[in-house]
């Protein structure tokens, strides 16, 4: 049984007549005829009592009625309401982010920005660890997400949105490090207390990979959970850090920063989203196609 069966069946009920029902729906009557019959014969039941001049519905026909008009409403509502989601005057887009994002990302902008297109869409932010979030888009629970690039789920469509090279990041007059402006190895820093973030949090993924590359082990003196106490920490001499230059910089008032001499440190930032297959950068949903269009190009198009 097809919808254009139960539409046609309608019209030759309210018009009960055959020439003017096929009028209605801007087809030939021949094609009407065929596609009652058809649904008659799936029915096992005659629709109609056929006469010359009009139709009269039978009593199975009076009860198809009933049901065919409530499939048809809601079916013309269901048509209202995805017209109304594409052209993104209802719905929700449901974002999850990291817990710090870092400053080169200015995500209140970017939620502006689609508020101020869309004011009739709902927008709704979470945050949580990237493994959260990759389960989330998974289970469609959020539409997308932005998190660190080696930790999205490789079975999640994703670009990278941004890339900030790592530094060393350290209070003014931090003893032992060279003067400033002067780079550092890498094999000079596994010696220094490090503050970092908790395991599979931040950029601690980042350094980890590039100790172990080297075969050098640090010392992690505080595994933190959120960039505002590392950087508290830093402040207070506490030890050093490697954070992306960005975040350094919008403290240079409190902290210095060296680059690394021996290794190229980058922390890349990804938006991720669902798609239909591994690797696939489909997008499915305009919503996710239109924030994904406030983002701007793919970094590596930039």
């Amino acid at each position: 049984m097809e919808l254009r069966q139960i539409r046609h069946f309608i019209a030759v009920a309210e018009h009960e007549n055959f020439t003017r029902a096929a009028l209605s729906m801007h087809i030939v009557q021949s094609a009407l005829s065929t596609s009652i019959k058809q649904l008659e014969e799936e029915l096992g039941t005659p629709l109609f009592i056929r006469s010359t001049r009009k139709v009269r519905l039978t009593m199975a026909g009076k009860v198809f009625l009933h049901y065919a008009r409530t499939i048809g409403h809601y079916v013309d509502k269901a048509v209202q309401e995805v017209e109304a989601i594409v052209s993104l005057k209802t719905g929700t887009l449901s974002i999850g982010t990291v817990q710090s994002v870092p400053p080169f990302i200015d995500l209140p902008e970017l939620l502006e920005t689609f508020i101020r297109k869309f004011p009739d869409f709902e927008v709704k932010l979470c945050q949580g660890s990237s493994e959260r979030l990759n389960e989330k888009i998974q289970n469609q629970q959020i539409s997308l997400a932005i998190m660190p690039v080696e930790e999205v789920s490789d079975r999640l469509a994703s670009r990278i949105i941004a890339c900030d090279e790592m530094v060393l990041a350290f209070a003014h007059d931090f003893p032992g490090l060279p003067p400033e402006g002067e780079a550092i190895a890498m094999e000079a820093l596994a010696g220094l207390s490090f503050i970092d973030f908790e395991s599979g949090q931040g950029t601690r993924k980042v350094n980890d990979g590039c100790f172990a590359l080297r075969g050098l082990s640090r010392k992690i003196t505080f595994e933190v959970s959120d960039l505002d106490t590392l950087l508290s920490l830093l402040e207070r001499k506490m030890g050093v850090a490697l954070l992306p230059e960005e975040v350094v910089m919008a403290r240079g008032d409190r902290l210095t920063r060296r680059k690394i001499s021996n290794a190229d440190l980058c922390w890349e930032l990804a938006v991720v989203w669902l798609s239909d297959s591994p690797g696939s950068l489909k997008v499915h949903d305009r919503p996710v196609q239109e924030f994904l269009d406030i983002l701007g190009p793919a970094e590596e198009e930039a």
